[in-house]
């Protein structure tokens, strides 16, 4: 089976009760679509779970993305001279949940450190999947329709902070999955549950702002949800 979850944003316990709920076989593969640090205080945890696990395969979000920028820059290089841009872009990255990570990041060992910036250093923007005949991109989020069909011209912000265009249909033959967004802004009916349309799978449900984590079995359509 192939499972995918979105945005777990350091909220470890749910992410574990997921793993221990999905009691994944070795022929079972999990894909978190992004965002795994942040905002909750268990993003570094998570990550040194999954680095230990084969069956998990994580894609790059847009807090993982900075992380690794910032990680690098101001918890390892200690860039004291950094310019005051980049430094204004840190305190942003702060206060949008990153302290946290930052705080945890800066308790670990340097060999820890070097691992998890490893890690999050060689996590793909993009997958394609075709399971039992069936064709699906996962990212964290993609841009709009007309950029993404001429995917060459796409950049690696188009897949972490792109405004996809969920009122359309991309692909007749091949279905997306994001995260992201949190469903109860593409639709508030769907606040806390997967949104599906257009050939679209939206599993953002905002398990970090106190809604379920969401996730769901491609092979079969199940909806999976730990409060």
């Amino acid at each position: 089976m192939v499972y995918v979850t979105s945005d777990i944003h350091g909220c470890y316990e749910k992410y574990l009760r997921l793993i221990e709920r999905l009691d994944m076989k070795e022929a079972d593969t999990l894909y978190i679509l992004g965002d795994l640090v942040d905002r909750g205080g268990g993003g570094i945890e998570i990550i040194k779970d999954v680095m230990k696990r084969k069956n998990v395969v994580c894609l790059r979000g847009n807090h993982d993305y900075y992380a690794l920028i910032f990680l690098k820059r101001f918890a390892v290089q200690d860039h004291i001279k950094e310019e005051n841009r980049l430094k204004d872009v840190f305190r942003l990255w702060l206060e949008d949940g990153g302290a946290e990570t930052f705080s945890a990041f800066s308790k670990l060992s340097d060999n820890e450190k070097h691992s998890v910036l490893s890690f999050l250093d060689s996590l793909p923007f993009y997958e394609e999947l075709s399971i039992n005949g069936q064709r699906f991109f996962l990212s964290h989020t993609v841009c709009e329709k007309a950029k993404l069909l001429d995917i060459e011209k796409c950049s690696i912000l188009d897949f972490l902070i792109g405004e996809l265009e969920y009122e359309k249909c991309y692909f007749e033959d091949m279905t997306i999955v994001t995260g992201h967004t949190p469903t109860g802004f593409i639709d508030p009916a769907y606040t806390g549950r997967i949104w599906k349309g257009n050939n679209h799978i939206a599993v953002d449900c905002g398990a970090v702002f106190g809604n379920p984590l969401g996730c769901i079995c491609l092979d079969t359509t199940e909806e999976i949800y730990i409060d």
